[in-house]
């Protein structure tokens, strides 16, 4: 352990994620105070575009980077370019992303300012990331994913960046064109080729798997990137073949990486998973469930509130629960070497086990499925009632997630 976190400033991974659930609490509270709006399928009102950008910037995005903060150095070999500059990063990211959502929730039109400062810290982020790439020696495989995930990450906030500009002065550029790429290059060039990059390196580290061949990761990269450039194409020329074809593409490079991850776990010594480490893995089949459900859809040429659907159960049971189920073994390897790695040969200090207590995870996670489905369920029936259960449902089990996690920190 200390050879692999040797170049990592504990502090700076922990300072991005833990302010990240701030964002996570604050994001599942509007949505249940808003289940009136949800229900009705308005989607694109003020609140809700507060509640989406806490959600994925505020969580998602924050959260990542500090994963990545911690992770690039573990599995590029490589040391972060400048730490000092990462916590000036930080703090310009995060209030740049506060006053964006506040913006957004209460007067849009002025939303350019917050989102240019929130562009400035990601612009940070992406050239401490560069230039920490750029020092590797000896480049990887997962060193394409990351950097094709690190390039979609400036697409989506140019792209971000133009929607601001449309709603603060005047539609420049087609609107709903620009807002389907953004979503695209955020949901699936970022967050999906990063998990998929870091998913790699994570599931035979958590699993002690060795002898896997990792045979399909150039293939699946590949016709992923075609998949996407053919959705681009059909965004923007509104041809729904190009879209069949995207998303078939999306579909197969996929399920590419969900084999070579069923290899690696079919050659794993650790036969008893961690809870946590099994709904990460959990995440990756409903992923390849929703990538070939959106192929069919776009068969079926379905209408806006099933794709709505299919979005919001991506965003749900792909990325945040890829994401809530990793943090579950990264915190406490984060907290361990903060706390005690300078302590071992001087006094007693406890096992990286002892600081994980999953008797409580199985009813957490499965809490929080429940209130993704039942939300959907309530979606797709109107009923107001179970909307607001099981949106309360989901803000009570990430208070309970958030709980775990501080009870980490206190050992």
């Amino acid at each position: 352990m200390n050879n692999s976190f040797s170049h990592v400033n504990i502090k700076l991974a922990l300072a991005f994620i833990l302010t990240s659930f701030l964002g996570l609490v604050a994001s599942q509270f509007i949505l249940f105070w808003n289940s009136e709006w949800l229900i009705h399928g308005y989607f694109r009102i003020p609140s809700l575009w507060m509640a989406f950008h806490l959600l994925i910037l505020g969580f998602a995005v924050m959260v990542v980077m500090g994963a990545m903060y911690q992770m690039i150095p573990v599995v590029l070999l490589t040391p972060i370019w400048n730490e000092r500059f990462g916590f000036y990063q930080y703090i310009i990211t995060i209030s740049g992303i506060l006053i964006l959502s506040i913006q957004l929730g209460l007067k849009p039109s002025i939303a350019f300012y917050g989102g240019a400062i929130t562009i400035i810290g990601i612009l940070m982020f992406l050239f401490q990331m560069y230039l920490t790439i750029k020092a590797q020696k000896q480049k990887n495989r997962i060193t394409g994913l990351v950097v094709g995930a690190l390039t979609f990450l400036f697409l989506t906030i140019i792209a971000g960046f133009l929607l601001a500009w449309n709603i603060g002065n005047g539609e420049i550029l087609r609107h709903e064109s620009i807002f389907s790429s953004h979503l695209l290059f955020g949901l699936t060039g970022w967050f999906t080729l990063l998990i998929i990059g870091f998913s790699y390196k994570l599931v035979p580290m958590f699993s002690l798997a060795h002898g896997f061949s990792m045979r399909w990761i150039k293939k699946a990269y590949f016709i992923y990137l075609l998949g996407m450039f053919f959705l681009i194409l059909s965004f923007w020329m509104n041809d729904s073949t190009l879209s069949q074809i995207g998303w078939l593409l999306l579909w197969i490079g996929f399920t590419l990486f969900l084999l070579d991850i069923r290899e690696m776990l079919a050659k794993r010594l650790r036969r008893q998973l961690d809870r946590s480490f099994r709904f990460a893995l959990m995440a990756i089949y409903f992923g390849s469930v929703i990538h070939f459900l959106a192929f069919i859809v776009s068969l079926m040429k379905a209408n806006a509130v099933i794709w709505g659907v299919l979005i919001y159960l991506y965003i749900m049971t792909w990325i945040i629960f890829s994401i809530l189920g990793y943090l579950k073994k990264i915190v406490p390897v984060l907290w361990w070497t903060l706390k005690y790695d300078k302590k071992i040969g001087k006094e007693q200090v406890p096992a990286l086990k002892d600081l994980i207590n999953e008797k409580n995870d199985i009813i957490i996670y499965c809490s929080f499925l429940i209130g993704i489905v039942g939300t959907v369920i309530a979606f797709l029936t109107e009923n107001i009632l179970l909307m607001q259960f099981f949106q309360g449902l989901l803000f009570v089990s990430i208070v309970l997630y958030g709980i775990t996690i501080i009870q980490i920190l206190r050992k």
